[in-house]
């Protein structure tokens, strides 16, 4: 396959979760024909300073791709701020690329299913981003291996110049796009709290680069094509990281099979649309699962803030 896209991969202070994300990348078939950057994020505290170091140790030492080069930052820039500009940088040289976080597990046929989708997607305006993750849907038995929806992902994917274009960081102008019926669709008939997301983001409460593409897309019309199992499996959610929690509503049994089917006609699938609408429905489970939840994470960050 000619003209790879890059891969960036963005990582902060996590060493074990980088070490089983690149190891797992090193097993893609496409893995020693494609370039990885590694955009490292500089420590926020002190406390960061040993495992910020760890991690850029681990990615020098990293093999197994057609180049590896490490872009080290000397102030920290935050989560948002890091993977806009190292997509920014990435789009503009090779015009496409593919995106992953210091968490993230890939099939040995991910790196093929994104740059397949690329290609074949790449004069397809309305396709504005590929995404490689999938719900722990109920039933896949009835949805064909890969189709649309309005809805963008931020747990690996991969997108083009033309499409990140339109991407708006600036929330306000988003905001002021969105009447009644255009939040009903954006969340899902109410069904999953991305409007939530957006107020957070609006109001100061998170400092989230995905809800502003995902907005973006969906302002343009925009769709997404994801697989209907899986080909990437989030570790994140143990409460390592800086804007995680203890979660296991989003785990998956990851695909480890190659994608060889994708839509010919560009448009959301409904079935798709059904088969995700009852997973947000049921995704948090009986009262006393959410109540243990609840708890289990207050726990841990008083926890964390009595040992800081």
């Amino acid at each position: 396959m000619q003209h790879l896209a890059p891969i960036a991969l963005f990582v902060y202070n996590r060493p074990e979760h980088t070490r089983r994300t690149l190891k797992y990348l090193q097993e893609n078939l496409l893995a020693e024909e494609s370039r990885l950057f590694v955009f490292a994020d500089a420590a926020q505290a002190n406390q960061d300073e040993e495992q910020v170091k760890e991690v850029r140790a681990l990615v020098q030492q990293c093999t197994g791709f057609k180049s590896v080069k490490l872009l080290a930052q000397t102030k920290h820039l935050g989560l948002a701020n890091s993977i806009i500009a190292g997509i920014d940088q990435l789009v503009n040289e090779y015009g496409k690329v593919i995106v992953f976080e210091d968490d993230l597990l890939s099939s040995p046929y991910t790196l093929t299913y994104f740059n397949e989708a690329l290609n074949r997607y790449a004069h397809e305006s309305k396709v504005m981003q590929i995404a490689a993750y999938m719900f722990p849907l109920k039933d896949t038995s009835a949805l064909p291996q890969t189709f649309f929806l309005r809805s963008a992902s931020s747990w690996g994917w991969a997108t083009w110049k033309r499409a990140w274009d339109d991407f708006d960081p600036d929330i306000n102008r988003l905001y002021r796009q969105f009447d009644s019926a255009k939040i009903d669709r954006f969340t899902f008939d109410g069904l999953m709290n991305y409007w939530k997301q957006l107020l957070d983001f609006k109001a100061g409460k998170n400092d989230s680069w995905a809800i502003r593409w995902h907005a973006s897309i969906f302002l343009k019309n925009g769709l997404v094509l994801y697989p209907s199992k899986s080909l990437i499996e989030n570790i994140g959610h143990d409460g390592s990281g800086v804007h995680s929690i203890i979660e296991d509503t989003y785990d998956v049994h990851m695909s480890r099979k190659a994608v060889t089917n994708y839509p010919n006609e560009i448009v959301e699938n409904p079935l798709a649309v059904k088969a995700i609408k009852h997973f947000f429905k049921h995704r948090k489970g009986p009262w006393w699962k959410r109540g243990k939840k609840f708890m289990l994470n207050n726990w841990f960050k008083l926890k964390n803030k009595r040992w800081v």
